[in-house]
């Protein structure tokens, strides 16, 4: 089998391209120098609930490193789609598979917009979190939604293979949407309190806020079109109790002085719902909230 890189080994892209590693796959990461660095003396540290692994894998921090791939896991941040697509188009294989494993709704799109191929939309469901340069910590699942094209069958299978739960759905559109719903409940309230979800539903009065958050994804869905699953508020309060000592991404970027993808998440329902003409308050003042916070001080 050729071989796979990964485009923006964060904590999502250094899960899954371990997982394949270890299952055999020819792998690449292509992150940060500080990633390259720690994992080039000491492995890519995982700690799960079973306890530690180590996995030897090649980093790189030139995106040239994608020359020759077959697949190619695209995890960069939504607000660098444009600038890392640009960094890896001169280097793609004619014949690459490219799978956007990002946040939001629209990135797989943007992306294919600008590389002129098709990019195959994967949604994410994996609670993990880098705890320093070349460390990640699982705190729960791992599964993957694909959307419905030629090679997806066979990348569901590949997958598989790697212990990585596969579906390829071609409501994949819907569950991206439902996913966005989700981080537009917790990732901005995790971020500005810098707590985990369990504490915060816990909270007098943080359950009207989540339920009122997913309601004004919900009312932004139905007018473009997607209706969300009916039993998505209990879901998503399931998350309180299911990834109760979780953080959210959000809240890990903003501890590390990061750009957040808050923009993509809240402030994607805003944009939105401006174009529509529903008024979203909720999400509203959480984007603005979390672009505060993460605003260098003047």
């Amino acid at each position: 089998m050729g071989r796979i890189a990964v485009m923006g080994a964060g904590a999502v892209g250094c899960y899954y391209g371990a997982m394949l590693a270890q299952a055999g796959e020819e792998v690449v990461l292509i992150g940060r120098p500080a990633l390259a660095s720690a994992v080039a003396g000491q492995g890519l540290i995982i700690d799960r609930a079973t306890g530690r692994e180590v996995v030897h894998l090649p980093v790189a921090t030139d995106p040239g490193a994608i020359a020759g791939a077959e697949l190619v896991l695209f995890c960069v941040k939504s607000q660098d789609t444009e600038a890392a697509g640009r960094q890896i188009a001169p280097h793609l294989a004619p014949d690459a598979v490219v799978l956007s494993l990002q946040n939001g709704v629209g990135n797989a799109e943007r992306l294919a917009a600008f590389l002129g191929r098709p990019v195959i939309p994967a949604v994410v469901y994996v609670a993990v979190g880098m705890t320093a340069a070349g460390h990640l910590r699982h705190h729960g699942r791992g599964d993957l939604v694909l959307g419905d094209a030629p090679q997806s069958a066979a990348l569901a299978t590949r997958f598989a293979a790697a212990g990585i739960p596969t579906e390829v759905s071609a409501g994949a559109e819907t569950a991206l949407w439902v996913k966005l719903t989700i981080n537009c409940a917790w990732n901005a309230i995790s971020a500005l309190t810098q707590q985990p979800y369990g504490r915060i539903l816990a909270a007098p009065g943080a359950e009207g806020v989540v339920s009122g958050l997913v309601a004004e994804c919900r009312a932004v869905a139905a007018a473009s079109g997607i209706t969300l699953p009916e039993g998505l508020e209990d879901d998503v309060h399931r998350i309180a109790e299911t990834m109760a000592g979780q953080m959210s991404s959000t809240a890990q970027d903003m501890a590390r002085g990061r750009a957040t993808e808050i923009g993509f998440l809240n402030g994607e329902i805003v944009r939105r719902a401006g174009l529509l003409g529903i008024p979203v308050p909720l999400n509203a003042a959480m984007t603005v909230l979390v672009q505060l916070a993460e605003a260098p001080a003047v």
